[in-house]
């Protein structure tokens, strides 16, 4: 099982809609509106490391007013 969190920047006042997106993933367990750097944190559950790449490139990054992303893998 692989775990990351991934914080991600959105365009201005897209936060809730980006928010509504993330949350009908299954593979996101939890997200909040953060204020700071970026605007969004998200941990992210998949079966294996691949896995949590195609989260991240597939269905994250491709979000609509999604800016950036950074992923921190969890080790332990």
């Amino acid at each position: 099982m692989g775990f990351a969190y991934v914080l991600i920047g959105v365009e201005i006042g897209a936060t809730e809609e980006v928010l509504r997106e993330l949350r009908g993933m299954p593979e996101v367990k939890e997200s909040y509106g953060v204020y700071g750097v970026y605007d969004i944190i998200v941990k992210v559950e998949a079966e294996d490391m691949s896995s949590l790449k195609d989260v991240v490139s597939s269905k994250i990054r491709r979000i609509d007013r999604v800016r950036n992303t950074v992923t921190m893998i969890i080790s332990e």
